[in-house]
């Protein structure tokens, strides 16, 4: 079994970095656009009299790097080539996504935006595999090209990770279905044409069937942005939104009707391991970055870093970072081989839940291994641990990723194999 990156995935790994340094370092060094990345970040994103949402200004510069990503060919590469894209694997993106994030802070990757110069467009790919050909033909040129955003609307105030105690209903009349209840953290509406809206539409409470999606312009009447929810890490894009008597079309349902879980099975799915390959990246850029600090620091006449103290923590978490590293990627070529990914679905969760706990854990060393410079803006410890602690809550608490992984070992799904191995 050969262990090696593809030539392929290497060569492009060397490409994004030349057009990180050709490119993108320009435009970030340019005009004191410098303010949204170092100590004055979370305030320079912010504009704090508008609801706490991304400043106009933030945003209009990661709009400038997605389209000169895109002119590079870089920003679809996951998406199929009649779209645009390379066909790029479940594989390459964990391995690229890991790279980036281990550059740190940048232009080039701001995962607090999902924002990268190699996009992840899970609703792109949800209307690929459950849109009709008359929705694909309308709806895919427009999201690629900026004339369409689309939110994802399935957690509900008082039901969290179980979606399917939906109190959100949908009941058809005639040419139209009629949409009432509200939806939480449904994010990026403020800037969104349109929100996939899951509502129950048979069934009962509690069961997986019953759900369908709904493509709704968030220009009908009867939806309303509520409120916004500010969070760990500004700016906020988090909104509660309300649906009242809201009409959509019989055609704008995305995929098969009392079945909508299976398309917002694939959104959480495509993203949950690529959170785990970015924190990881983040862990290691958190682990190299506090080892080298300890390297250059003198404390009583010696380096920092002579002292076990120091040594062992980080060596510690290097080392789950290897092994972790072997298992999303192990994981993300299993993608690329099943069906839809469920076949394998304990080992995403396995990824996600330590991937995303390692990155804080490696986030806290460094602030300790660095003391008050650690602690401070001036490094980015607390910017990555605020960011991506927010994992260990969305798309599934790691309690619930932990509930999938003990559901396979103890033989409650997956056929009862029990034993992760292949």
């Amino acid at each position: 079994m050969d262990f090696r990156l593809p030539d392929h995935l290497v060569s492009l790994l060397a490409e994004l970095d030349t057009f990180i340094e050709d490119v993108i370092a320009p435009i970030q060094a340019r005009d004191d656009n410098e303010r949204f990345f170092d100590h004055r970040r979370e305030d320079s994103r912010t504009d704090w009299d508008r609801d706490g949402l991304p400043n106009e200004e933030w945003e209009a510069l990661l709009g400038e790097m997605r389209r000169a990503a895109d002119d590079a060919g870089f920003l679809r590469y996951h998406l199929p080539e009649r779209f645009g894209g390379k066909g790029g694997s479940n594989f390459d993106m964990a391995v690229i996504r890991e790279h980036l994030a281990a550059k740190g802070l940048g232009l080039f990757n701001d995962l607090q935006n999902e924002s990268s110069i190699v996009g992840n467009f899970p609703t792109v790919l949800m209307m690929e595999k459950y849109g009709s050909e008359a929705q694909q033909e309308e709806w895919i040129p427009k999201m690629l090209e900026g004339k369409a955003g689309i939110a994802f609307g399935l957690t509900e105030p008082n039901h969290g990770s179980d979606a399917t105690w939906m109190e959100t209903r949908a009941e058809r009349d005639g040419d139209e279905w009629v949409i009432n209840g509200e939806k939480m953290w449904n994010t990026g509406v403020h800037k969104a044409t349109h929100d996939f809206v899951f509502a129950r539409t048979s069934g009962d409470d509690g069961e997986a069937a019953g759900i369908s999606c709904f493509i709704v312009p968030m220009s009908n009447d009867g939806v309303k942005i509520e409120e916004y929810y500010w969070t760990f890490n500004m700016p906020t894009d988090h909104a509660r939104v309300s649906f009242t008597n809201v009409r959509v079309r019989a055609e704008d349902v995305l995929g098969p009707i009392d079945n909508g879980l299976q398309v917002a099975q694939l959104f959480v799915h495509e993203n949950r391991i690529r959170q785990a390959a970015s924190s990881l990246g983040a862990a290691q850029y958190c682990i190299d970055t506090a080892a080298k600090y300890a390297k250059d620091r003198r404390v009583f006449g010696k380096s920092l870093a002579a002292n076990q103290a120091i040594q062992f923590p980080l060596a510690e978490l290097h080392t789950e970072a290897a092994m972790l590293r072997a298992l999303i990627r192990q994981t993300a070529w299993e993608m690329d081989r099943v069906d839809h990914g469920m076949e394998i679905s304990e080992k995403v969760a396995m990824c996600n839940y330590r991937g995303n706990r390692l990155v804080c854990d490696a986030a806290d060393r460094a602030m300790q291994t660095c003391g008050g410079m650690g602690y401070s803006r001036h490094m980015a410890f607390e910017h990555i641990y605020r960011h991506h602690r927010r994992y260990r809550i969305t798309e599934g608490a790691e309690e619930i990723q932990i509930r999938r992984v003990a559901a396979h070992l103890f033989g409650f799904t997956g056929a009862g194999r029990g034993s992760t191995a292949r």
